[in-house]
């Protein structure tokens, strides 16, 4: 292990694609980090989350990080995703200035509970507030810092899960508390912990999703699917 502040690390994976949110279908190295100050009711990364699984996870320094990103990509830049489980609670600001520095892009996902001080030197911050079906609570007021922290350069988005509802009044009112932000919403996976996830009720369910827009003249927003989920199931390390 070698210098800077060590980062706990689940699994570092790919090239792939990213699966959603605004890079959808981008190549991307994955840098999944362990640890989570939430529990929401479908994650599908508990590996990353839950503290039973704490022993599996790895303290690297940046690095190293490094060094297994550029083995990965074939020292070609390309986007670095920092994802979690909650990676906004890992002292990535080394990692990404170090990426940087050698023509790799960085972006992140976080529920947006958490600031850091280096979402201003993201290339793209997505935060993705948990909505009811998820049973956390949003911190509205820390949610307004991660959007002040990552300040005019990094390009930030909204990113919501939609299983009922209820989840998606709670996107339309994210949306008109962020104007200014674009938004994306996309079908909950609500099998997530099962090896094959129903693929008919998520396409279903994103159907819905592209008729109630519709029906309420929400043109605004980006509907997409998980194509992740599409394309390997609940497969982990893809």
């Amino acid at each position: 292990m070698t210098g800077g502040k060590t980062i706990k690390i689940s699994e570092i994976f790919g090239p792939t694609i990213q699966g959603e949110g605004a890079l959808i279908g981008q190549p991307t190295v994955f840098v999944r980090t362990g640890g989570c100050d939430y529990r929401c009711s479908w994650c599908d990364t508990l590996y990353a989350v839950e503290s039973q699984y704490r022993h599996d996870w790895v303290d690297m320094g940046p690095e190293d990080v490094m060094a297994r990103i550029r083995e990965l990509s074939g020292g070609k830049p390309l986007t670095v995703t920092l994802s979690g489980g909650n990676p906004a609670i890992q002292p990535l600001g080394d990692l990404i200035r170090m990426g940087q520095n050698e023509g790799y892009t960085f972006a992140i996902e976080t529920q947006g509970s958490v600031v850091a001080e280096w979402f201003a030197d993201l290339d793209v911050l997505t935060l993705s507030p948990k909505p009811p079906s998820s049973a956390m609570e949003t911190d509205y007021a820390k949610l307004d810092a991660c959007v002040k922290a990552a300040g005019p350069k990094t390009k930030t988005q909204m990113k919501i899960v939609i299983a009922d509802e209820a989840d998606f009044a709670y996107a339309r009112d994210m949306a008109a508390r962020y104007p200014d932000l674009s938004m994306v919403i996309q079908p909950c996976n609500l099998t997530a912990s099962k090896d094959n996830p129903d693929q008919d009720a998520l396409m279903a369910k994103m159907r819905w999703l592209v008729d109630r827009a519709a029906e309420e003249q929400w043109f605004s927003v980006t509907i997409l699917p998980q194509l992740h989920v599409m394309l390997w199931g609940n497969l982990r390390g893809v």
